[in-house]
């Protein structure tokens, strides 16, 4: 069956994938029935003029995402694709998410503790040791450390796919410095000023008030309780793919965005170097890995991070956004713990379940997956962005049996998963309505007080090559914007 959204579309057809807009049988769902009329009525020169009018506000914004790509000498800085056709989330599927990511997140900052703590989990047998000394995001330097209200992760980002029947699973933890905030709110700044009626006839949830939740998270970890506290986000630099996100962000919250040469270490504290001579920080919000934070305690050839950071930390001078070391919850492996730690610290039932997931240092693990690498999805454990990934399906003989010598090579590197029909909505490539796969990346903000916010919809990603499931930005992905229905 097939269905001509007008004579210029391409037909769409149904297939076996769950469809976001389109039922089985080819009908509109009911949620989307109004942005299906708004574009099924559109002429090639109306399309043309919206997508027109996107890019150039991009283009004149600088909304940018720089690729690294393999064989480039050097690196190429582009604006993110976008997609003017919005995902549409129906408010009761909504507030299962939202609870599903709050149990999830409140769960893996209780592991974060336990880990650099008692460690109860592997005492009892639940996670083995093994997956804690053996991870390359472990810091000993973490151990016995306060940490503000205990709130490890003040911000995370969870991803999020549907199965062919519609069921959402988790895909990926991203705890230590999840990108896409800023693509997030400039989606929904130009989708609400080009297609303005249809926002507002919609009722979307607003997400304008996450950015001061965001804001009051931050603030709420200083030391001492400070009623005005100095933040800065702490940025590797221009040359970081996400460095608009970075300035974005700053602008928005109102804080400092500093590079480590614009930050001094002395008498156990941190300070802010500018016109008015030193001033004390007492927050960071990092947008770096662990292992540049501090050369004194971790990389010795960092030039990005503050030499002597993690001493005023331990002294209890300075936070930082998200803590060292929660790095040791969003690798691969642990990922397929992570239902068994809702049920060991919250002694409840995992509302989202997990990806079906091999841990291929297991032995009968290890041994069912070389044997079905052409089925699985294996990804290095300690790698995102959709690096280090072998999808087995679509995967070269000469790719599986190279990822198979890898396994045996260091099984504990690597996970497999099963392959899941991602589902898919439309998207508008070149004045035709055509179906990519796509997943949701959740954003969930905490602070000392415990109080879990997430941001209405989030963001979706969109893998814009025919057949293909990787929707990472940093793999060539774009991103729609995705709306939550107030009623």
């Amino acid at each position: 069956m097939s269905i001509a959204v007008q004579s210029h579309f391409q037909p769409y057809d149904a297939d076996s994938f769950y469809d976001e807009m389109f039922a089985p049988d080819l009908s509109v769902r009911r949620h989307y029935e109004a942005i299906f009329r708004t574009f099924a009525r559109m002429g090639q020169s109306e399309l043309a003029a919206h997508h027109h009018a996107l890019q150039q506000r991009m283009l004149e914004e600088g909304i940018t995402f720089t690729l690294y790509a393999p064989g480039q000498t050097e690196p190429l800085e582009r604006t993110i694709p976008f997609d003017y056709i919005p995902r549409v989330i129906p408010r009761q599927e909504w507030q299962v998410i939202e609870r599903g990511m709050k149990q999830r997140v409140r769960a893996l900052n209780r592991f974060v503790h336990d880990i650099y703590r008692g460690q109860r989990i592997v005492k009892e047998g639940i996670v083995p040791r093994r997956m804690i000394v053996g991870n390359r995001y472990f810091r000993p330097e973490m151990a016995g450390l306060d940490v503000p209200g205990d709130a490890y992760m003040t911000a995370s980002g969870i991803d999020l796919i549907r199965d062919e029947k519609g069921s959402y699973y988790v895909l990926e933890d991203n705890l230590r410095t999840p990108s896409g905030f800023s693509y997030l709110y400039k989606g929904r700044s130009m989708m609400s000023e080009q297609f303005h009626d249809l926002y507002l006839q919609s009722a979307v949830a607003d997400i304008d008030q996450s950015l001061n939740l965001f804001l009051r998270s931050l603030r709420s970890l200083a030391p001492t309780g400070k009623r005005d506290p100095l933040i800065v986000l702490l940025t590797p630099g221009a040359y970081n793919s996400a460095y608009y996100e970075h300035t974005f962000l700053a602008q928005q919250m109102g804080i400092h965005l500093v590079e480590g040469r614009d930050l001094v270490y002395k008498d156990h504290k941190i300070y802010l170097r500018d016109l008015r001579g030193l001033r004390q920080v007492d927050v960071i919000y990092r947008r770096l890995d662990d292992d540049y934070l501090d050369p004194l305690a971790f990389a010795p050839d960092s030039m990005l991070g503050v030499p002597g950071l993690m001493n005023a930390y331990r002294a209890g001078n300075i936070a930082i956004a998200n803590a060292p070391g929660t790095g040791v919850a969003d690798d691969k492996a642990v990922y397929a713990y992570v239902p068994d730690m809702i049920r060991f610290y919250l002694g409840e039932e995992p509302i989202l379940q997990n990806v079906p997931t091999y841990i291929l240092s297991r032995r009968e693990d290890r041994e069912y997956a070389l044997a079905h690498l052409h089925e699985l999805v294996v990804k290095e454990t300690s790698l995102s962005g959709g690096y280090g990934m072998l999808i087995g399906p679509t995967a070269s003989p000469k790719e599986i049996a190279a990822f198979a010598e890898a396994i045996r090579q260091d099984p504990g590197r690597y996970i497999a998963q099963t392959t899941m029909k991602l589902s898919r909505a439309p998207v508008m490539l070149g004045g035709a309505m055509t179906p990519r796969h796509i997943d949701l990346r959740a954003f969930v903000l905490m602070g000392a007080s415990g109080d879990i916010h997430v941001v209405p919809g989030g963001l979706t990603r969109v893998a814009l090559q025919e057949g293909s499931l990787v929707v990472n930005s940093s793999q060539g992905g774009g991103v729609k914007d995705t709306w939550v229905l107030n009623r």
